[in-house]
């Protein structure tokens, strides 16, 4: 089988390439110049000239606050473009990640895929438009709605809190937002664990449409702070105090659902994948960061 990465830079997008090589795979990880998803041309090119079996779409626009002042730079990306790579998949099996943020985070328990949609902020407005340009122009997809990805690689927050442990004796974070950290690699596995399935689906198959996978169990930024933190004195890191504050004491250009997390019973039903203990993605992520834990 070969597959195409869409997307070389990013925390899922390395992750994938790490996973498919150790699991021999044929594939290819393409980012920007040679494959945009800005730019409709390169987007067919490079799927004709590639040949796949399958297709993972790794990129996105993810600068969250950043959005709410080029709405349109995060339409085109995470939606227009979204739609021309389904259109040029043709009957090509696609996997697409994308966001909460496509929820407003009101609701009072984990939402499910079908509940209403309503972002509150331009990234998520562009992440939902991604997902309904996709089904329209290409039937034979999975979208993986995750939140709070983390990974050793790129910008998220394991890798702010140990900055700014290192920075400052004292740290607060926001308690009153909830959400199921997911790493990288976690994400990764489901999508290689779907490949084989979708390739042999048809197109009315309910193995195709709209699943949520978050890592488990659910808890604040504040506890999620706290966890690494933990692991980080463990290994050696002398750590901040930590003090724990509502999201009015912490205004954002964007704002974040203060409900994130996801139910994710509908992709154990179906293929089998339980939501992922991120405690064990931390860890393995703090290794990489740090070294391994102290005995």
């Amino acid at each position: 089988m070969r597959v195409l990465i869409v997307g070389n830079q990013g925390q899922v997008a390395r992750e994938l390439a790490i996973k498919l090589a150790v699991a021999g795979y044929d594939f290819v990880a393409l980012g920007r110049p040679a494959l945009d998803l800005a730019s409709p041309a390169s987007v067919v090119r490079a799927i004709e000239d590639y040949g796949p079996d399958a297709i993972i779409n790794a990129a996105a626009y993810t600068a969250v606050d950043r959005a709410e002042d080029e709405p349109e730079i995060a339409n085109a990306v995470n939606g227009h473009g979204i739609g021309v790579l389904g259109r040029a998949a043709g009957d090509i099996p696609l996997i697409h990640y994308s966001t909460d943020y496509v929820f407003d985070g009101t609701k009072t328990i984990p939402y499910l895929e079908t509940d209403p949609t309503h972002p509150i902020g331009a990234y998520g407005a562009s992440k939902l438009l991604g997902e309904q340009k996709l089904f329209a122009a290409h039937p034979r997809s999975v979208v993986l709605r995750t939140s709070w990805v983390c990974s050793a690689h790129g910008n998220n927050f394991v890798k702010t809190m140990l900055r700014l442990g290192g920075e400052r004796s004292d740290v607060s974070v926001v308690d009153d937002q909830y959400g199921g950290p997911t790493f990288a690699d976690h994400l990764a596995d489901a999508a290689i664990a779907l490949l084989p399935r979708l390739l042999a689906a048809k197109q009315d198959d309910a193995q195709f449409g709209i699943f949520h996978f978050s890592g488990a169990p659910d808890c604040t930024w504040y506890g999620f702070a706290k966890a690494i933190f933990e692991g980080a004195a463990a290994r050696g890191v002398s750590a901040p105090h930590l003090h724990p504050i509502t999201t009015d004491q912490y205004p954002t250009r964007a704002k974040r659902p203060a409900n994130s997390r996801l139910d994710c019973g509908k992709i154990e039903r179906i293929h089998g994948l339980k939501r992922p203990d991120w405690h064990a993605g931390l860890s393995r992520c703090l290794d990489q960061l740090i070294g391994a834990e102290t005995p």
